[in-house]
């Protein structure tokens, strides 16, 4: 029995067709398609400028931080995101049918969830690492093992998103026109599928990180009952001796596992995965809704709505690193702003190849005093 792709499953999002395949709401469409352009030029222009400040400090450092290295892989699967999910459903809400042989449905239809694989389960790994790096700094500092985990995490993504390509094919589905359909078991076979994905790149996910968190805020909050302790007794006079001295080192130690630095991370994952959280239960709530309940209000605008919320979570990423990490970015204007002059000022440079190599030379020690004073 065939089902629409919409209905499906999530990334698709056909959330304008009507019931009647041959029919749709012409004024949801163009509401969708309006919202779908402006997450994609969001998406697009928001996380290249990630990759290119991440890039450019790494090159100054000689080296990617942990940090880094995370936003960069979360960054590359929200333009996954955004290349293979929401610009292919653009063209399709353009279009209305999908107008192309068999194997690049199944392909779109693939790499649709490929990207909403990965992007879950990087900002998971990331999650995990800021826990490892609050409750055991030093065998965080010991195990680099991140670059392995990573992999893994798209070779995951990569495995897990087969099945769309063999629920999904061109079918008939009217007379003589041919659309993107995924193909179903009745009457259970659409509701296992949905409800084995919301808990694959959903439930189970959000179970861990707020695992994570919930780790972390215990710590957070031990550290900060033995710093209070501890400045207390100091204003008290009440440490004397060694014995005394020692305990309070001991406890200073134990403060000081949870840097400034380290905790202005932690509070950049964790909106980044409550940024994650709102974007995306709305999204899994309607498509169980419309897997389990026949009499779903699939074509309410609250159910339109919740479905394209989904896509502005490739979009907001960036600028919550923006907010945590406008250092960054800030690097990047200055290199670009810097590139820029020293373009300009050989454009001006005298004929003479000797004033060029003056002005290429120049540009280079002003580069090099920059990265050092930086």
């Amino acid at each position: 029995m065939e089902s629409p792709g919409s209905w499906a499953l999530n990334a698709s999002r056909n959330a304008s067709r009507a019931p009647n395949p041959l029919k749709r709401d012409e004024d949801v469409a163009k509401v969708e398609v309006a919202v779908l352009v402006l997450v994609l030029l969001l998406a697009l222009a928001g996380n290249a400028c990630v990759l290119a400040a991440v890039a450019v400090a790494g090159a100054r450092k000689r080296g990617t931080s942990r940090m880094h290295f995370f936003m960069k892989h979360l960054s590359i699967a929200d333009l996954v995101v955004a290349v293979f999910q929401v610009l292919p459903q653009l063209i399709w809400d353009i279009t209305f049918r999908f107008y192309g042989p068999d194997a690049l449905c199944r392909l779109v239809k693939y790499l649709q969830v490929v990207g909403m694989f990965a992007s879950t389960y990087v900002l998971v790994l990331m999650s995990v690492d800021r826990c490892l790096a609050v409750w055991r700094p030093l065998r965080a500092l010991r195990h680099r093992a991140e670059r392995t985990y990573v992999l893994a995490s798209w070779a995951l993504s990569l495995v897990l998103s087969a099945p769309q390509a063999c629920i999904f094919s061109l079918k008939e589905v009217g007379d003589g026109v041919y659309d993107c359909w995924g193909d179903f078991v009745q009457p259970w076979g659409a509701k296992a599928y949905v409800t084995w994905i919301s808990l694959a790149v959903y439930v189970i996910p959000v179970t861990v990180l707020s695992v994570c968190y919930g780790l972390i805020s215990w710590k957070v909050w031990q550290n900060f009952r033995l710093k209070t302790g501890r400045d207390r007794r100091a204003t008290n006079g009440t440490e004397s001796g060694a014995g005394a001295g020692a305990g309070a080192l001991a406890r200073v130690s134990s403060v000081r596992l949870i840097s400034e630095a380290k905790m202005r991370t932690v509070k950049m994952t964790f909106v980044i995965v409550l940024a994650y959280i709102v974007c995306w239960t709305p999204f899994f709530f309607v498509q169980m809704w419309a897997a389990w309940d026949p009499m779903a209000p699939r074509e309410a605008m609250a159910f339109i709505i919740a479905m394209l919320l989904a896509s502005l979570n490739s979009c907001c990423n960036p600028w919550i690193y923006m907010f945590f990490a406008g250092h960054l970015f800030r690097d990047l204007m200055r290199s670009c702003m810097m590139a820029l002059h020293c373009g300009c000022g050989e454009q001006r440079s005298p004929k003479s190849q000797s004033g060029a190599i003056v002005m290429k030379s120049t540009c280079s020690q002003r580069s090099l005093t920059q990265a050092t004073t930086t």
